[in-house]
């Protein structure tokens, strides 16, 4: 692509392209690092509330504030794009991404930590979104497989080693550089960014135009979307905490972000120039690959959180043990992007979707055969299996959703898609905690049922534990107290872990039964050959 030479909209003649190859690699990990931290401080919390003398409660708002702001910039991060231009407003986003970085690892308190890490969000949540609409205008079209692939290695390894970089850092070094590492990595990408990235003519003419008529920022929308996001991020990251729909705030907060968020879609719908171009998914195929991103999402955020607590809460592993039996699964996708990239423009995105989505249902089926004493290969196996499940998804729906839609489109599809995935994500966390703490109460419950005092297995046992103690010098009264409590805590173990066999198979489920969908998105041949902008 070196040797492409690029026309301005005037019609005269730039200097050569630079490399798609060049620009890839830099670009791609912009987002990767701004990824990373949706999921890095969470093995990091007990040690930040400690440090700044919070409970652990009040130190999940580090978390909270960090997802709010950034799911409410990801949406209108198309349209800054176009009205600031692509290239300045993403290195203005790497900049201050790095700033903010630079003041959470310095944050004196938790309240100013808080701020910080919501000042993080915002300003970054344009990186994902503006990383893949410049891989996608770079890359020409027999690339874009491979554009897809090299975004995909960031953005969903970012999230499956998050945890395990963070507990990382935070053993062998300090919490505060879990967020202090972006500030060294944001400044070396920024003359790259500079030297490689430009904006497409395209871009150029509709920054131009809007800036002709008069920048209008539309503050109706903004603010619709704004609040509307931000409640239901809310909803969903402090849900189960607060016992939802006990909860005033958690009752409030729904019927707020619903009312904002149909308001929004009502009011964008009607205006010519748009915030966030909603028209875009009136094209079936796009409608359908964001809905299929959107449950890439749940499935992913869904599975990375659970394995984790899984083995960690019920087997007794440490955070880097953890670390070490995910990070294969990671490995897995960095080894089959490119080979999903160099796939997808000769085999039906369809095809490879459906695939994707049977793996990870096999997989998740698998997991529900694992129990207290499952061996770490076997989870780590199973992993690996789940996770090459998700390197045939991202890439096939990605490069079907912007072969549907016009290329002057990008920023705004990306935009959306992006959102889509990161919400997903949202509702994946919590549908899966919700589950799991529901869940280990109803088995709880069916479990305590059976034991009863004329239960020859229960006498067995009391007897047996009895002995035991009895032999390690515990005798008397005090013994069979001890025995029963030793029997509570196997019922809670065990109740804890058939929630956990009932959120795999309910993840595996959903997965299968998506497969259907897939076959109402365009074939992927006909979507590359299709005019630019058609309606498939």
């Amino acid at each position: 692509m070196s040797s492409v030479l690029t026309p301005t909209t005037e019609g005269m003649i730039e200097r050569p392209a630079p490399s798609f190859w060049a620009i890839a690699p830099v670009v791609a990990v912009a987002a990767f690092m701004e990824v990373l931290d949706l999921s890095i401080a969470n093995v990091a919390l007990l040690h930040i509330a400690g440090s700044l003398s919070a409970s652990q409660d009040q130190a999940t708002w580090v978390l909270t504030a960090y997802t709010v702001t950034n799911a409410i910039i990801l949406p209108l991060s198309g349209w800054l794009a176009t009205t600031l231009g692509r290239k300045r407003y993403f290195m203005g986003s790497i900049g201050t991404f790095s700033l903010a970085s630079l003041l959470c690892g310095l944050a004196p308190s938790l309240g100013a930590l808080v701020f910080f890490r919501a000042l993080q969000g915002l300003v970054g949540g344009g990186l994902q979104p503006n990383a893949q609409a410049i891989l996608s205008d770079a890359a020409p079209p027999e690339k874009r497989g491979m554009a897809f692939a090299l975004y995909g290695m960031a953005v969903v390894l970012a999230p499956a080693i998050g945890p395990t970089l963070g507990g990382w850092i935070t053993y062998h070094m300090n919490w505060r550089w879990v967020f202090l590492i972006n500030v060294p990595v944001g400044i070396l990408l920024l003359p790259f960014i500079k030297a490689l990235v430009r904006d497409p003519p395209h871009l150029v003419q509709a920054r131009r135009a809007r800036r002709a008529q008069g920048l209008k920022l539309d503050y109706i929308g903004f603010s619709l979307i704004a609040l509307g996001l931000g409640c239901l991020q809310i909803v969903l990251d402090r849900g189960q905490q607060n016992d939802w729909f006990a909860s005033t705030l958690i009752l409030a907060m729904t019927g707020l972000a619903a009312v904002t968020l149909v308001g929004f879609v009502v009011w964008e719908w009607t205006r010519s120039d748009p915030i966030v171009d909603l028209h875009l998914l009136k094209n079936p195929t796009f409608a359908v690959a964001n809905l299929l991103m959107f449950m890439l999402g749940f499935v992913l955020l869904g599975t990375t959180v659970l394995l984790p607590l899984y083995v960690q809460s019920l087997m007794g592993y440490t955070p880097v043990q953890a670390g070490l039996m995910l990070s294969p699964g990671g490995l897995a996708i960095l080894f089959l992007m490119p080979v999903v990239g160099h796939l997808v423009s000769r085999v039906d995105a369809r095809w490879l979707i459906s695939a994707g989505f049977l793996i990870i249902g096999v997989a998740m089926l698998l997991m529900t055969r694992f129990d207290t004493e499952t061996g770490f290969q076997t989870i780590m196996w199973t992993r690996v299996l789940q996770a090459s499940g998700m390197a045939f998804l991202f890439i096939p729906i990605n490069t079907v959703a912007f072969a549907a839609i016009d290329s002057a489109k990008s920023s705004n599809a990306s935009a959306i898609i992006n959102m889509s995935r990161n919400i997903g994500g949202s509702f994946g966390i919590s549908i899966a905690i919700t589950l799991l703490a529901r869940g280990a109460q109803i088995h709880q419950n069916r479990l305590i049922g059976r034991v009863t005092s004329v239960s020859p297995a229960l006498r067995s046992y009391v007897a047996t534990v009895r002995n035991h103690l009895a032999a390690h010098g515990h005798g008397g009264i005090a013994s069979a107290g001890e025995a029963m409590g030793f029997l509570y805590q196997t019922v809670v173990k065990q109740s804890t872990m058939l929630a956990y066999i009932d959120d795999f198979r309910f993840l595996g489920v959903v997965s299968i039964l998506l497969i259907p969908s897939v076959f109402f998105l365009r074939r992927s041949n006909d979507a590359r050959t299709a005019p630019p902008g058609s309606v498939h």
